[in-house]
């Protein structure tokens, strides 16, 4: 399955990366600093939500394409069982 994202789509799942990337970068900095435990872990936790939501979306595109591509289709080649699994193995991933 390829991903395609559109324009919008797009943008919001690089600006939830970006975020995750400098609050990464937040935490790294946090610890090389000598911080607070629980600023750190609050820090984490906040990169790591937005990772899982850049996650989530990519995944409800994907669900989405995958969803017009069966409708196009007519089934009979068994490829929505074999996607359903591929889909149920992207978001235990993330689990």
């Amino acid at each position: 399955m390829d991903l395609e994202l559109a324009g919008d789509e797009l943008r919001s799942v690089l600006n939830r990366l970006r975020r995750a990337q400098g609050q990464i970068a937040g935490v790294i900095r946090m610890i090389e600093e000598g911080r607070d435990c629980e600023d750190v872990i609050t820090q984490l936790a906040a990169a790591s939500r937005a990772l899982d939501r850049a996650g989530f979306a990519i995944i409800a595109t994907g669900l989405q394409q995958c969803v017009v591509d069966a409708e196009n289709k007519d089934g009979r080649d068994g490829s929505q069982e074999q996607m359903r699994a591929r889909l149920e193995k992207l978001f235990l991933s993330l689990a």
